[in-house]
């Protein structure tokens, strides 16, 4: 059964964060709010923990997994990036936006799509997500919370408890945005719009 979390959403509970931290840093999966909407997430070397989300997802090998950063210093240690890619990026972080990104060595393989050797990375404008990520002291892998057979990502705390209890070890209640990230692929230096999300598509248009 999975332990339930109400997080507040401003000023997020010292302790009930450490807990969750404490769950995932024990091989544990979690759903948990962002900007954008609710994500699965587990620990960089929780092999299993990646392996439930494709399970729970249904997803193949050529699925990008996304790291979510706390800042540019963790980000720039998982993936290459070229000073003008950065200026981009910058320009749009904290926010909703996953960018895809050639991997360094840092990211284990599993992780990679396939061919590509590209990792998502992501930097949330979300106190919880923050604060987590912050706590864990490494990026979070992670997945959007969207289940097979499902058109729009989940949204609700309560709902997802409801529907993967069995499934996860922790739910965190607390506010998510409705709309899966805008994801900008990277890979060749010049922005590809890959799916227009809740980011602003604009600047990369």
């Amino acid at each position: 059964m999975a332990r339930y979390f109400d997080v507040h959403p401003e000023n997020p509970q010292r302790r009930a964060i450490g807990q969750v931290v404490d769950l995932l840093r024990e091989d544990g999966l979690i759903a948990y709010p962002t900007d954008s909407c609710y994500a699965l997430g587990c620990q960089l070397g929780n092999r299993e923990g990646i392996d439930r989300i494709r399970t729970i997802r249904h997803l193949d090998d050529r699925h990008h997994f996304t790291l979510v950063c706390e800042n540019f210093a963790q980000l720039g240690q998982f993936v290459h990036i070229s000073n003008a890619v950065f200026r981009s990026i910058k320009a749009a972080t904290p926010g909703s936006y996953t960018f895809i990104l050639p991997a360094t060595k840092e990211v284990p393989r599993r992780l990679l799509h396939p061919k590509k050797k590209t990792v998502g990375v992501r930097i949330p404008d979300h106190v919880v997500t923050q604060a987590l990520v912050a706590e864990l002291g490494e990026p979070l892998v992670s997945s959007t919370l969207l289940l097979p057979g499902h058109e729009e990502p989940m949204t609700q705390g309560w709902e997802i408890k409801e529907e993967l209890d069995n499934q996860i070890d922790a739910v965190i209640e607390g506010e998510a945005g409705t709309e899966p990230t805008t994801v900008v692929d990277f890979s060749d230096d010049v922005p590809e719009l890959v799916r227009v999300g809740a980011g602003d598509p604009t600047p990369f248009e």
